[in-house]
């Protein structure tokens, strides 16, 4: 038996739907949990470029060097990875190498090495798995362990602290010039630093803003396959919580046997320093 063809509805019948279809929502509006509108959306408008005619650059910009990567000579990586290494040493071949690398007008006023004469060796992981805290005035901070190539190698992120609350920052992977022995350094870069944050694969430093009350730098460092290097990709300025100077109810009066709200208060404790 052959199935009955469809009858293709007409205009008038189409019409009669839509405004039985129309009535019943209309009938709905203004009830408890129905959807209502949120007002007119505003009109999209692209980019607009502004002097179209300007000159092409010539001259390069300033060279911040980026992306200089250096190979560490008098260090190479284990089996085991970069765990392994111990970063004092790390630190110790990098500045003996490249001692302009951490020069800073406003750096320490004695030599790196000398700061480093404090350290002993931390040997890499400890017992646990997890690395050495340096002791007592070394400047090298504990090292972190991060894959931020994905390559599934971890990298190797070292902080050095300097004179004038200066943190240098450093990163090395393993076999970036095709040999996986070769230690390399990948991001070398130093600021004032509120904190150090990893985000996935990025790395984030906070820094304080120097001409800007309430605000702080924020830039987040990722990798990038064509430099092999790691980037400056995202640069921004962002407002903190302004610090309060009022005095906590409850706290010191004054006598110096109470904790201060602000910076030196009551001879006490300064709860507002970062």
């Amino acid at each position: 038996m052959r199935p009955r063809a469809r009858r293709p509805l007409t205009v008038p019948a189409l019409l009669a739907g839509a405004v039985a279809v129309l009535a019943g929502l209309l009938s709905g509006c203004g009830a408890a949990g129905d959807l209502r509108s949120a007002g007119p959306t505003p009109t999209a408008t692209g980019p607009v470029r502004l002097w179209p005619d300007l000159p092409p650059v010539t001259a390069p910009p300033y060279d911040y060097g980026e992306i200089d990567t250096v190979p560490i000579p008098g260090v190479r990586v284990p089996s085991g990875g970069v765990r392994a290494l111990d970063p004092v040493a790390v630190v110790r071949a990098e500045a003996r190498t490249y001692p302009m690398s951490y020069y800073h007008p406003k750096g320490p006023p004695e030599p790196l090495g000398d700061r480093l004469a404090a350290c002993a060796p931390q040997g890499g992981k400890g017992a646990a798995g997890t690395a050495r805290k340096p002791e007592g005035d070394c400047p090298v901070l504990t090292p972190y362990y991060r894959d931020l190539t994905g390559d599934r190698r971890e990298e190797l992120i070292v902080g050095v602290r300097l004179g004038r609350q200066l943190t240098e920052v450093r990163v090395f992977t393993p076999g970036a010039q095709k040999d996986p022995r070769v230690l390399t350094r990948i991001m070398a870069t130093s600021d004032q630093l509120v904190s150090v944050e990893l985000a996935g694969r990025d790395i984030i430093l906070r820094s304080v803003s120097a001409g800007i009350p309430g605000y702080e730098y924020r830039t987040a460092w990722s990798w990038d396959e064509q430099h092999q290097a790691m980037l400056p990709t995202r640069d921004e300025i962002v407002r903190v919580k302004p610090r309060s100077d009022k005095p906590v109810p409850g706290a010191g009066s004054g006598d110096g046997s109470g904790t201060g709200a602000g910076p030196g208060g009551g001879g006490g404790t300064g709860a507002g320093r970062p």
